[in-house]
């Protein structure tokens, strides 16, 4: 299993558009055979600051999501809305090996 950690920077005049965004997310990570374990918003941090965590099986298959996503109406609809609402002002990617309870690991 690897998971993917994503660090937003985000403008924080704009955080109900990020949200809308992390919605149109949660579900397509599961489309495409991934665990979306949710997006997290500033609270007490950082006002620029969001994170989002997914897990896929492999490597191999976050690679596969990455292409089929490409091709999919719902993952162009998202990525256009961020493009318009101009609320990501940077991102980063890390790629984790998860620590999970024995009954989530596979």
């Amino acid at each position: 299993m690897i998971t993917c950690y994503i660090e937003y920077q985000i403008d924080p005049y704009k955080v109900k558009e990020f949200r809308q965004y992390a919605e149109m997310w949660l579900p397509l990570i599961q489309k495409f055979g991934g665990t979306h374990h949710g997006y997290f918003l500033p609270k007490e941090s950082a006002s620029d600051l969001a994170i989002g965590l997914f897990s896929f099986p492999s490597l191999a298959a976050y690679e596969q999501y990455r292409v089929d996503m490409r091709n999919d109406a719902d993952c162009k609809k998202a990525s256009e809305f961020a493009a318009e609402k101009k609320f990501i002002v940077r991102l980063s990617r890390q790629f984790l090996d998860p620590i999970l309870p024995h009954s989530c690991q596979s």
